[in-house]
């Protein structure tokens, strides 16, 4: 937390601003960048560009359903302000992959452009909140909640990496983000079943944004000229089609120091802030090169994920992320995107058997806890199912999407050890209390694991390998 702009930051904002006006200059236009290049020199750039927007445009996906199409049924009424859920996912949501089924979601994008945001938080005395801020890189560049700012109630300002106001009297804690839009994933739990959704509404309407200007009552800001959204098209982004989505957020993401050069590289392609990009005025060797750069990222980043089992890595900040960055937000993303920092929440999961091969539902598998060793935490834990390739919440006779530490009638054996049974159909009358349905085709689940005690951050707990049936 901070309390106000520091000198260095100005430095860095101005530096940022410097660098993509920079990367704006250097790309004339996708074919006069491009004419320049050896088709290598363009094959390791594409490769380097689409790894680089990967994350970025999967968050563009649920940021377009939510703030921006007014189709969409995800859609949450625009910028600046929330939409709450007072159920649990099922089925039915589509809107953002591998949906969590513990805690009834709040969305809200903020569009920082014009002036902050405050956050304004209620008393909470006894049940969980958390609210994860997310930049559009998908960096987890703050927290509010029970965990990180307590139960009192207190006003929070969000600003955009270009504000140099000031701070007025009661703000707790400024959060200042590399970006002009960000958003935030908050999660509000049920404490028991559905006769304590009142409640849950109860608090989750005093979850309010107000723009800074408003809050101090003085005058507002001009309003900012409107954005340019394309539509997204998930086949439209396929190969180079990513570089029309991230031309499009790149003015809304400022460059930091340490990716001035690597901009510079993507403007020699066509990569630039608004810039607009048609790949048949390519050459068809330099094309080709492009095509097969892309074509290389994607896949190494979709077997890579294929081998991941703990989230502890994967969510972040810039800085927690280190140097590998790019490959651990991307495969965050592409497993569960807007998943927790590891303080919040760990996540855990198996994806293929023994022998490399993706879990499949039409074989019966067992996941078993030893005694002693159900998972730690102070908050509560579960395990949720997901078909495959969508990565949404399978459909089921008893209509049980995830199990968990708060499921009713969960049965332990007499050692204190814990089975649960993942397949297709019924493991059987005596067994469907820990019963967690499967797909009859390909599946991946995901065990989530809220207020992580210190053996599992160090990992020294994880979650145990599946056993086929």
């Amino acid at each position: 937390m901070t309390k106000n702009t520091t000198p260095s930051t100005q430095r860095r904002e101005v530096l940022g601003l410097a660098a993509s006006a920079l990367a704006l200059s250097l790309a004339p236009g996708a074919a006069s960048a491009a004419s320049a290049l050896t088709p290598a020199e363009a094959k390791a750039i594409a490769k380097e560009a689409w790894a680089w927007s990967y994350a970025p445009i999967e968050g563009y996906q649920t940021l377009y359903a939510q703030a921006v199409n007014k189709d969409a049924p995800g859609y949450v009424g625009g910028f600046n302000q929330f939409r709450h859920y007072s159920r649990l996912a099922t089925p039915a949501d589509k809107d953002i992959v591998t949906p969590n089924n513990d805690t009834p979601y709040s969305w809200a994008w903020l569009d920082l452009r014009a002036e902050p945001i405050v956050l304004s938080l209620p008393a909470v005395p006894k049940r969980y909140y958390v609210n994860q801020w997310f930049d559009l890189y998908t960096h987890n560049f703050a927290y509010t909640g029970t965990r990180t700012t307590g139960r009192e109630a207190g006003n929070y300002l969000f600003a955009g990496p270009r504000w140099k106001g000031t701070v007025p009297k009661g703000i707790k804690a400024v959060f200042r983000a590399e970006t002009e839009i960000v958003g935030t994933l908050t999660r509000t739990a049920i404490e028991g079943g559905p006769e304590d959704i009142p409640a849950l509404q109860a608090v989750q309407a005093q979850y309010r944004l107000t723009p800074l200007s408003k809050f101090t009552g003085t005058k507002a800001p001009p309003a900012s000229p409107p954005v340019d959204w394309p539509p997204f098209d998930r086949a439209k982004q396929e190969g180079l089609g990513f570089i029309p989505y991230i031309n499009a957020l790149l003015p809304l993401m400022p460059t930091v120091p340490s990716e001035v050069d690597m901009r510079a590289r993507f403007a020699r392609i066509g990569i630039a802030p608004a810039r607009a990009f048609n790949p048949a005025t390519l050459d068809p060797a330099i094309r080709k090169a492009m095509e097969e750069g892309v074509a290389e990222a994607a896949a190494e980043i979709k077997a890579k994920a294929l081998t991941e089992k703990s989230s502890a890595d994967l969510f972040g900040t810039r800085e927690f992320l280190g140097a590998d960055y790019v490959y651990r937000r991307n495969v965050g993303a592409m497993l569960g995107i807007y998943g927790n920092s590891k303080d919040e929440a760990l996540y855990g999961s198996q994806q293929t058997d023994k022998a490399g091969k993706v879990l499949d539902g039409s074989r019966n598998w067992l996941l078993r806890f030893e005694p002693g060793q159900l998972p730690p935490v102070s908050e509560f834990w579960s395990i949720t199912m997901y078909g495959l390739p969508d990565r949404l919440l399978v459909a089921n006779p008893i209509n049980r999407y995830s199990i968990g530490d708060r499921t009713p009638g969960l049965k332990l054996g007499a050692d204190g050890s814990l089975e649960i049974y993942l397949q297709s159909e019924s493991p059987g009358k005596d067994r469907e209390s820990n019963w967690l349905p499967t797909p009859k085709g390909p599946f991946f689940f995901v065990g989530r694991f809220y207020g992580p005690k210190a053996t599992a951050l160090r990992g020294e707990w994880s979650l145990p390998p599946l056993i086929e049936r």
